[in-house]
Formats: C-alpha cells, structure tokens, sequence
C-alpha cells in the first residue's frame, strides 16, 4: 500500500512538472515567434489557468522558467510583460520619442485620434498666448505595441497649413517652420485612468509617467505645449546631474504637494 502511495504521488508530481514545462515552451514559442512583442502585457494568470486548464500555481511555475531565462518579467501593479530594452530618453537635449526608439533598435509608428482646431484650455491658451488652437492626439507605437499617448498643441496659425496625414508622418519640430530653441519639462508620476488603459493595454491604476513640455523658439516664445503619458515599466528618463556643493537634493528636482 506504501509503495503504491509513492508511485502515485511521484506520477502526480512528474505530470505536473512536466506540464508547466510544456507551458512554458508554448508561451516562449509565443514571444519567440512575435505574437507577443516586447513590452507587451501576457494574458492575467487566472486568464493563462483557463486557457490551458490548469492552477495558478501551475501557470506561475511556467512564467518563472521563463522569468529566469529573461524572456519575461513582473511588476507590481502590471502583472507579467515580455521583457525588453527600456526606451531611455535623456533630458539634455531636445529630442523626439522616435528618435530614442530608433536608438534602443525599435520601429516607431504614429495613430492620430484626434486631429481638430478648436477653442484652447484656459491653461494652454495663457501658454500660447492664443485661444485658438490645433490639437493633435495620438498614440506611439514601438514594434506595434503601445508606447505612449501624446497631446500636442500649437496656435491655429501655425498649424493652419498642416493636414491630419502630415502630423501622422512627422513631428512638429519638422513641420513648423520655426527655429525652436529648447523647452521645459516637467515629469510626475501617476496612475493610468480608464481611457489611458485601454489605449496603453495596461490595467486600469497601474503607475504612468505623465510629461508635459513646453517648446519655445529662439525669441523666446513658447509655440507648443505637449502632454505625455507613458507606462512606467517601459520608460526611463535619464537626468546627467552635476556636481554642486553644499546641496542636499539634486539639482533641477524639487517637491510637490
């Protein structure tokens, strides 16, 4: 009777083993083939337990084999991603989101939501100087997948000759024609609202990295403001800080209420 007992729960313990190995191999082959890009949010673990019929435990089993040969990871509030190369993007110098995507090795792409001249925000239209404006919202793509929800807006004059396919091409540090000179921006984090998620494809409150920048031209003048909203598991802002003395925090970084 003993010996039986030990045969039956060795089976059971190799049936199991085996299993969450078969998982694993058919969630690498998933990664592996493209069908889930980097960056990209895996399915929720109860979601994986019914596709393929098994515990949650049996699932997490298979998502750590994978963990340890580096194709996935985790983070709290995300839940599992496909691992990939972060988009690092450095504050010295003015640049765009597709600029740091070719430079990590990614493909960027454009998907204009809204394109419309209108009546600016109180708060857009005092930074412009102008209440009539275009706006432009959008989302950045990296390999397909989601990477940023962008807002961008500038005075109706300037943007009166642009068309909904230009903005989609370029950016509009290309389209206008002004020499612009830098720009301030501001970096707080967040948690993604409804509308953010579903456009992201992350779970509703997961954090965000919400930007927004403020581009003047060489009179001084400020000419766009944008507002950014990207998935904080993807995204690293990169600051080159220098030494200064008899400084307690570092330089440019102050606290908010």
């Amino acid at each position: 009777m003993y010996l039986r007992f030990v045969l039956m729960y060795t089976t059971i313990i190799q049936v199991r083993t085996i299993r969450y190995h078969q998982i694993a191999e058919e969630l690498k082959g998933r990664v592996m083939s493209g069908a889930y890009a980097a960056g990209r949010l895996l399915p929720s673990e109860s979601d994986m337990s019914a596709e393929f019929s098994v515990s949650r435990v049996t699932i997490r089993k298979a998502l750590e084999v994978l963990r340890d040969s580096g194709l996935v990871d985790a983070r709290q509030g995300f839940g599992w991603f496909v691992a990939g190369e972060t988009v690092r993007q450095p504050l010295a110098r003015l640049a765009t989101i597709e600029d740091q995507m070719r430079a990590s090795g990614m493909t960027p792409q454009r998907q204009v939501l809204e394109f419309a001249f209108e009546k600016a925000p109180a708060d857009v239209a005092k930074a412009l100087g102008t209440p009539q404006v275009l706006r432009v919202r959008r989302i950045n793509l990296a390999d397909g997948e989601p990477f940023a929800i962008v807002t961008v807006w500038c005075a109706a004059e300037l943007g009166q000759h642009l068309s909904r396919a230009d903005v989609e091409r370029s950016p509009f540090y290309e389209l206008l024609d002004i020499p612009f000179a830098g720009a301030t921006q501001t970096i707080g984090a967040d948690a993604a609202t409804q509308d953010e998620a579903t456009l992201l494809k992350v779970p509703v409150g997961s954090p965000v990295l919400r930007c927004q920048r403020t581009t003047q031209s060489v009179e001084g003048k400020t000419v766009l403001v944008s507002r950014h909203v990207f998935p904080a598991h993807r995204t690293e802002f990169v600051v080159d800080l220098p030494f200064v003395e008899q400084s307690i925090a570092p330089s440019g970084i102050r606290l908010v209420d």
